[in-house]
């Protein structure tokens, strides 16, 4: 104890820096990774499950709540006229809109590795070797090996592979999920939607979390090569976003205690651990996730509960309204393109748009090359000319042109009862991991120190449906009360999350925000810097801010006194 309390970081990371792995979830994507990574695993957070072809209904490949594929006359006034807002404010002439062909070309020769910015995706393979087929039983008695995977066997004696040869996979986890063809019969499940647990009457409280754990499991297995046996001598920092309850948290501390089989873990606030990474122990941290933005302001390397701020609305949105302002100036070639329906069309938009979206004045058109994915078929190949490249990434301050509404966040009737929500898995006894110590059992009839009169705190950040994120930065700040606080966070933005690299971004942002602070304030400058949480981690060796003064704390809390630490800072 005494040697964790006065250990250096370059010391304590080389000590035990290779047995904790960081995990930090988010709706669509999951970072995870040893601490003395540089670079995390980032993974779709996702899973498809094989549905057997009995009763399973064609059409619905995807698990969720709704899918509304269109939207009201009512939402498409406020789209265009939003559009006609930002093409003004960006100075693109109206005659730019149909200056170029409408021509879309099929380039069936095309070869998109030719160009950097193009990318394809291919239909994922569900099959895998089945074990108990006849030729893989004989090919195994044949060899006298009993209990061994089929992967990397292969027939002999010259036969062509039969059906009953191969099986479909159970499930499918990451990218691999988002490529499953709609014609197959796999469901796809997203545990976390719009920052919460994807809980509705079509995805049963239980499913999300043994989804969950399947998809983490699969990674620590696959990407990682910790095998279960072996996690009982690894610590787990749950790096958690903002938007994220109590009860939500506990729920996957769960997940990884019991289910996961850790030695211990411990949770960390997204936004403290951004602030900390970047050497700051005051500022405003904005999250620009795939599904979420979220804001929360830090002083003095607290997190200020009062100002935090939820903007329904991230990456996959401005992807959204990439394809409608192209399917608008009708440059978008004459295909299928749902991203609510197939993901795979929203893995190529994605692509599109970090590609090509920028915000800066002026005209910004791209030839580039668009696939079509339809029925189980190959890639098909489109080259088109894409107009207004601009203006997808200023719905960040204009959010009536993404129509967010379009996949709305879960319904919450079940998330203000927090013992009906917990019956299931909380309220249960858990078989006892005879190395487990009493702090950290989670079985009801062995006790529960860790969780002993634990208190219910309602710390949700204020949801605001209708407010861009210039606005939203503003209020945030503003209701801390104190105008020396104020200012040194108006100096201090900290842009977190993949959208925050958009080129122009950072200007967009100081400039917004500064004409949205009111008259009577007394702050006249507005500073703003990225930092990529997780992924740009300069000259540290360690993709998890392990080189701070507050992060060694923290460390070894996590090596020392974990449950006691966790109740402490939870409650």
């Amino acid at each position: 104890m005494d040697y964790l309390k006065s250990a250096v970081p370059s010391q304590l990371i080389a000590d035990r820096g290779a047995n904790i792995v960081v995990i930090n979830p988010g709706s669509a994507n999951l970072r995870i990774g040893l601490a003395q990574q540089q670079y995390p695993f980032i993974i779709p957070h996702c899973i498809a499950k094989y549905t057997g072809g009995e009763n399973q209904d064609p059409k619905k490949n995807v698990q969720d709540q709704m899918l509304n594929s269109g939207i009201t006359p009512a939402q498409q006034q406020e789209r265009e006229k939003a559009y006609d807002i930002i093409a003004s404010l960006l100075k693109i002439p109206e005659v730019a809109n149909n200056s170029f062909l409408r021509k879309t070309v099929r380039v069936d020769g095309f070869n998109p590795q030719s160009s950097k910015k193009d990318s394809t995706f291919s239909w994922t393979d569900v099959m895998e070797k089945n074990p108990s087929s006849s030729a893989a039983v004989e090919k195994l008695e044949d060899e006298g090996v009993k209990d061994e995977t089929l992967d990397n066997l292969e027939d002999t004696d010259g036969r062509e592979p039969e059906l009953s040869d191969f099986k479909f996979r159970e499930f499918i986890c990451g990218e691999e999920a988002l490529k499953v063809s709609p014609t197959e019969p796999y469901c796809l499940c997203r545990p976390i939607r719009r920052g919460h647990f994807n809980v509705s009457q079509y995805y049963p409280m239980q499913q999300v979390f043994e989804d969950l754990a399947t998809i983490w499991d699969w990674i620590l297995n696959e990407k990682l090569h910790i095998p279960q046996p072996d996690r009982r001598m690894y610590s787990a920092v749950l790096v958690v976003p903002e938007t994220f309850d109590n009860r939500e948290i506990k729920e996957m501390l769960s997940i990884i205690l019991r289910d996961l089989q850790f030695g211990s873990a411990v949770v960390h606030q997204e936004g403290l651990a951004a602030a900390f990474g970047n050497g700051l122990s005051t500022a405003c941290v904005v999250n620009i996730g795939a599904q979420m933005t979220s804001i929360i302001c830090i002083e003095d390397g607290v997190a200020l509960p009062t100002t935090g701020v939820t903007l329904p609305f991230g990456g996959e949105d401005i992807s959204r309204g990439f394809l409608w302002i192209q399917q608008h100036h009708q440059t978008w070639p004459t295909i299928c393109t749902n991203p609510l329906a197939k993901p795979i069309d929203m893995l190529m938009l994605n692509k599109l748009k970090e590609s090509y979206c920028q915000i800066r004045d002026g005209e910004l058109d791209a030839v580039a090359v668009v696939h079509s994915y339809d029925d189980g078929m190959p890639a098909g190949v489109h080259k088109t000319r894409l107009t207004a490249l601009n203006v997808p990434p200023m719905g960040l301050f204009y959010p009536q042109l993404l129509v967010q509404d379009e996949y709305p966040p879960p319904p919450r009737s079940w998330f203000h009862d927090h013992e009906d929500m917990l019956e299931d898995t909380w309220h249960m006894d858990f078989p006892r991991r005879s190395d487990m110590s009493d702090g950290l059992f989670l079985g009801v009839n062995g006790g529960m120190p860790m969780w002993d009169n634990y208190p219910v705190i309602q710390t949700r950040q204020k949801k605001e449906d209708n407010l861009g994120l210039a606005e939203a930065i503003v209020n945030s700040i503003l209701s801390t009360g104190r105008i020396d606080l104020q200012r040194k966070l108006f100096v201090s933005i900290q842009l977190i999350g993949g959208v925050a690299l958009t080129s122009g971004l950072i200007g967009a942002v100081e400039e917004r925000v500064l004409h949205a602070i009111p008259s009577n304030e007394a702050v006249d400058t507005v500073e703003v810097s990225l930092f990529y949480l997780l992924l740009e981690a300069g000259e540290r060796k360690l993709f998890f801010y392990c080189v701070d003064s507050c992060t060694v704390f923290f460390l070894s809390e996590v090596l020392r006194e974990p449950s006691l630490w966790l109740r402490e800072r939870l409650s």
